[in-house]
């Protein structure tokens, strides 16, 4: 057995696991008040596939990700955003739906849920929710 038949990637299901959590996240997002100004593209295929590739890449799949648009520098590329604890929350929140969604055996469930809310906390960038509220150094 190669590395590749036991990448997480591959035992969560691959491609298609990644197309349906990424699909089942930005129905969420497109609805959601909060994080939809988040995403200045008119249509979120490009964010998602974006998500996708990231989330495949790191989970031991395709290098796309890094192929296409370099190093990944999550803080960087979410820095021109207040990312508050409440835009996390709204993130997470949809993101679990999706992660549920998926009915992955529960380790692989706990191993990418606590990968997400590790990430999410991670970009939060400022406390100030108010108008105006610009993101901190």
């Amino acid at each position: 057995m190669s590395d590749a038949d036991t990448s997480p990637y591959t035992q969560m299901g691959g491609a298609e696991t990644f197309d349906r959590l990424v699909a089942a996240f930005y129905a969420g997002v497109a609805t959601d008040e909060m994080l939809r100004p988040m995403y200045p593209e008119a249509d979120l295929d490009p964010a998602a596939r974006r998500l996708r590739m990231f989330l495949e890449q790191y989970w031991g799949g395709p290098r796309t990700y890094s192929d296409e648009r370099g190093h990944p520098r999550l803080r960087l590329r979410h820095a021109p955003y207040a990312v508050t604890p409440e835009a996390r929350d709204r993130w997470l929140h949809h993101m679990r739906a999706a992660v549920d969604s998926l009915q992955l055996a529960p380790e692989q469930h706990d191993q990418l849920w606590s990968y997400l809310v590790m990430a999410a906390d991670s970009m939060v960038n400022t406390l100030d929710t108010g108008p105006g509220a610009v993101p901190s150094a």
